[in-house]
């Protein structure tokens, strides 16, 4: 039996996933626009072996700050396009994939089923699609609406979104392209397959201006962690992209979202759970813990405060030492990260300026240590079931991810807990997902048996 090894992804985020990261001497300010060093970045990632580059990403600047001023502490403003981005760190790759995030609440079913078979056949089969309701009012604002679409209206959407491009990617067979010079055929008519879709929320006739992907589909990644997310994830998704604080948090999370994929006849062994991460590393405990505490200090207390307003309203007006007061009751945003927030704090005191400094470090789990440290805790989770793997944020760019190549990458190898070479030429098939096959071409060979 092959041994089971861990997937590692490389979640991108601005100028990196920590509030104060950016303000490190070493730090590359402007980070987040500098094409050459994403070029670097991807290289080196692909040199180490990582499945994939990962992008979260919305389609405004996402803060709760409640003024410019507030706003202006905010290093996670200047960002690239995924989509476009993925495509030029492609050129410079052969075999690592790319994972960009869009939203079914802002795009529309056949711009993103054209734009990700696109990608595809740009990335010879290398690229994957989170797919988010998207969980910021400002995205609402530059799209015409007054307000966010509800939490369970957004992922009523998205099953019917989702649905909807994998029949757009299903218009044409695989090999309905004959493109017959003598007879002057370019294609074949009984493997076209017009979707003539026509719902509750979208009407698309199709079919799709672009060939079927050479995934079959692209590999779809799922960030919902809330029951509405876990059930999308179950029915669509198999990477699913999660925040967890503990082990014992992240294995009643795997176990839950696992159980899902069979109530929609799916395996579950083909679906991967990947928690977020942020690891700071030194090459000794106290390097380690120094950096931590350096980053921390460096943490702007209104960036903090911003950060708290969607759970608890403008705190502003409180001393950063009173105690945390109470949440508010419901929120339009991420509703599993505030029910987690909510526990939490269960019967603890504890201040403003403490929860700021949990919070503004980052939202996924922070592991402070040594390479081996490390390795230590994720080989902990992993083995015992609270993950399939780790998708990495760097705390700023670019020394914390070159030490992760560096050091953290051949402790794992060491271990035996992540490959030393790529399986396959595709996403899919260096993730050990299955390609999906044709519906049309399943039913005639099924017919035929």
């Amino acid at each position: 039996m092959t041994q089971r090894t861990m997937k590692l992804g490389l979640n991108l985020v601005a100028n990196g996933a920590h509030g104060g990261g950016w303000r490190m001497a070493d730090a590359h300010l402007g980070a987040a626009m500098d094409i050459r060093m994403w070029k670097r970045l991807a290289k080196e990632a692909e040199k180490a072996k990582f499945h994939f580059m990962f992008w979260a990403d919305g389609l405004a600047v996402r803060s709760s700050a409640k003024d410019e001023a507030q706003l202006s502490y905010d290093s996670r403003i200047d960002v690239f396009e995924p989509m476009t981005l993925l495509s030029a760190l492609s050129a410079v790759t052969e075999r690592m994939g790319f994972i960009a995030t869009a939203s079914t609440t802002y795009y529309e079913p056949f711009h993103l089923a054209r734009f990700f078979a696109s990608l595809d056949h740009i990335t010879e089969g290398r690229v994957g699609w989170n797919v988010v309701t998207s969980w910021s009012e400002q995205e609402a604002l530059n799209f015409g609406r007054e307000k966010h679409m509800e939490h369970g209206a957004r992922y009523r959407r998205a099953g019917e979104f989702v649905d909807l491009v994998f029949g757009l990617w299903d218009s044409w067979e695989d090999d309905a392209f004959i493109r017959d010079k003598a007879s002057g055929q370019y294609f074949d008519p009984a493997k076209l397959h017009i979707p003539h879709h026509r719902g509750e929320h979208f009407t698309v006739r199709g079919p799709l201006n672009a060939a079927r992907p050479i995934q079959g589909y692209p590999v779809i990644a799922q960030a919902g962690s809330s029951g509405p997310g876990q059930d999308l994830a179950g029915r669509t998704a198999e990477l699913i992209y999660t925040m967890q604080k503990s082990r014992k948090e992240a294995q009643a999370f795997y176990s839950s979202v696992k159980s899902r994929f069979a109530a929609h006849g799916r395996s579950a062994e083909h679906s991967l759970v990947m928690p977020g991460m942020m690891p700071i590393m030194g090459r000794t405990m106290q390097e380690a813990r120094d950096r931590a505490e350096q980053m921390q200090e460096l943490i702007h207390p209104q960036l903090g405060l911003a950060a708290l307003i969607p759970s608890f309203g403008d705190l502003s007006g409180y001393d950063l030492d009173d105690p945390v007061p109470d949440l508010l009751s419901d929120t339009n945003s991420v509703k599993s990260e505030h029910a987690k927030l909510a526990r939490q704090l269960e019967g603890r005191t504890i201040t403003i300026r403490e929860l700021i400094n949990q919070r503004s470090a980052s939202g996924h789990h922070v592991i402070v240590g040594t390479p081996q440290s490390i390795a230590d805790e994720m080989e902990d989770w992993f083995v015992n079931r609270g993950c399939d793997g780790w998708n990495i944020l760097p705390p700023f760019f670019p020394g914390p991810v070159e030490e992760v190549f560096e050091l953290l990458v051949p402790e794992l190898q060491r271990r035996g807990l992540f490959h030393t070479e790529y399986e396959g030429r595709t996403l899919r098939e260096n993730l050990g997902l299955p390609r999906p096959a044709h519906p049309n071409a399943r039913a005639r060979t099924v017919a035929a048996e």
